[in-house]
């Protein structure tokens, strides 16, 4: 991968410290490789430590990731803007909703050369039914028409819908955007295995939170054990106390013997390849990294029919689409892939090749640094 004339800096603005290393670590290290000095912009948190261990120079911001409170929120905008003001990076790369919206405003102010926006999800605002005038679904759209109206510019999408969207809204145009499926995956890493030995198992791998549809996998573990059913439901996560949607520890303990829940873990790709089929019954979804990495791994998934979710899988093919916060569907599904072994085993199959066509982590990577060399032309 050779590249002329890169930029003397790029910068990635995120809210969460964690989230830049699951999701963005592996294109920073590639620009970096590309000659890019890099810099990334977060809130504070203990993974700032490990991105600076990359090399990777690192501010932080005061951001947080569910404010409103519009003193702080103008706050944010004018520390992000002071900061591209005094490094005065040649491209920035903004990652999740807030880092969009206001690192957009702020790179126009500052004078930024080029700027590539991460549409991850466009959040509840823009589904959610209300009665009357909505003023912050309102405020909303003029903010996304400010961010991306930069004259050098790239959008990045991982879903029809969300692009379809802010299209309609007039927030950008048919030469912004770039679609992406996903963030990658790193195929070696996460490596289809063949499955265990009965008994089957499920699992939900996601921070538990209501909107992932946790209470309603939680509902269908408990309808499996009332139907005597021998599987074994698992949840991968826990609690986010930062967002409202999230369940308490003592609710996720109250859950009982019916499903394992195994708090956060590392090893995803060991739980994954100790299981038969993936569920994450989600409301909506930038494209779940956690469905790109079932499919990796060769297993069947059981998702939402809603935007990202269906993005994640081809239908009847890699996986199986269910109406949303429907828990007697969850559980139909899986009792549908848990005693039908050869269509389970060749979803996992499929979901390999497509993983393998789609989300491999190198054409990912490859696809953001064209990007850049675009925007520093």
């Amino acid at each position: 991968m050779t590249q002329q004339n890169p930029p003397r800096s790029l910068m990635f603005v995120v809210n969460n410290p964690a989230f830049f290393l699951s999701h963005r670590l592996p294109i920073a290290l590639a620009a970096k490789e590309q000659g890019y000095a890099v810099s990334v912009a977060t809130m504070d948190g203990d993974a700032v430590q490990a991105i600076k261990s990359h090399g990777l120079t690192h501010h932080v911001l005061p951001m947080s990731r569910s404010g409103m409170n519009p003193l702080a929120e103008l706050k944010t905008i004018y520390a992000i803007y002071q900061l591209f003001r005094r490094v005065r990076p040649d491209i920035v790369h903004l990652v999740t909703i807030k880092p969009v919206l206001y690192g957009g405003i702020a790179a126009r102010l500052a004078g930024v050369k080029g700027v590539v926006s991460a549409i991850s999800g466009l959040g509840f605002i823009f589904t959610r039914e209300h009665k009357g005038i909505d003023w912050v679904r309102l405020i909303t759209q003029q903010l996304y028409r400010v961010a991306l109206g930069h004259r050098n510019s790239r959008v990045i999408f991982q879903n029809r819908n969300d692009r379809d969207i802010l299209s309609r809204i007039g927030a950008v145009k048919s030469d912004q955007v770039v679609m992406i499926r996903g963030s990658g995956v790193d195929l070696q890493q996460y490596a289809a295995v063949p499955e265990p030995s009965p008994p089957i198992k499920i699992i939900f791998v996601a921070r538990l939170l209501r909107d992932k549809g946790l209470l309603e996998y939680i509902e269908a573990a408990d309808m499996s054990r009332r139907d005597g059913k021998s599987y074994r439901w698992v949840v991968v996560g826990n609690p986010d106390p930062g967002n409202p949607a999230s369940v308490t520890q003592d609710e996720a303990r109250a859950w009982g013997d019916h499903v394992d829940w195994l708090g956060e873990r590392s090893d995803i790709a060991a739980l994954y390849a100790d299981s038969h089929i993936v569920v994450l019954p989600s409301y909506r979804e930038g494209l779940p990294k956690s469905l790109v990495e079932a499919a990796a791994c060769g297993r069947a998934v059981i998702t939402t029919d809603v935007p990202g979710c269906r993005d994640a899988i081809e239908a009847d093919q890699t996986g199986v689409l269910v109406p949303v916060r429907d828990a007697r569907a969850i559980y139909e599904a899986v009792c549908d892939l848990a005693e039908d072994t050869q269509k389970r085993q060749a979803m996992g199959q499929a979901g390999r090749a497509l993983a393998q066509e789609a989300f491999d982590i190198r054409k990912v990577v490859q696809a953001h640094l064209d990007i850049y060399q675009a925007l520093n032309r």
